[in-house]
């Protein structure tokens, strides 16, 4: 390699450092994402020791891969997305043998970023509590 080149080489190799490019290490972190919102549950209460059903959760703002959490548990391979504003979820009968309160909550999953740094990533987000009771 001649003189020139190299200086040249030398000098571009010095400039991307000194402006303080680098390909690893800088992300852009993530934003909130989208927080559901539950208004009913239909039905809202289940007999102990009844059959399987399915449970509609209605609301807003619920993603195309939004998921039911019952009791806490995410319910991944149960819940249907049907809407921003329905989902459905499977509900076995072994999940109503007992009498109780059941939390129901939905959760918009995080998103990961694009791009070099990552931009446009957001958060999980989960919705507040709506009860389900066992009678």
């Amino acid at each position: 390699m001649n003189p020139a080149k190299t200086t040249l080489l030398a000098a571009l190799i010095a400039f991307t450092v000194a402006c303080g490019y680098s390909s690893s290490g800088k992300t852009t972190p993530p934003v909130a994402g989208t927080v559901p919102t539950i208004a009913a549950l239909a039905p809202d209460s289940a007999t102990a020791g009844g059959a399987a059903f399915t449970l509609t959760v209605n609301g807003s703002d619920f993603s195309a891969k939004a998921v039911v959490n019952w009791n806490g548990v995410a319910q991944t391979t149960n819940t249907t997305f049907v809407s921003a504003n329905q989902l459905m979820v499977a509900v076995p009968a072994t999940s109503i043998a007992n009498s109780g309160t059941i939390a129901v909550t939905v959760t918009n999953p995080a998103t990961p970023g694009t791009g070099i740094y990552g931009s446009g990533a957001t958060l999980a987000e989960t919705s507040t509590a709506m009860n389900f009771t066992i009678n």
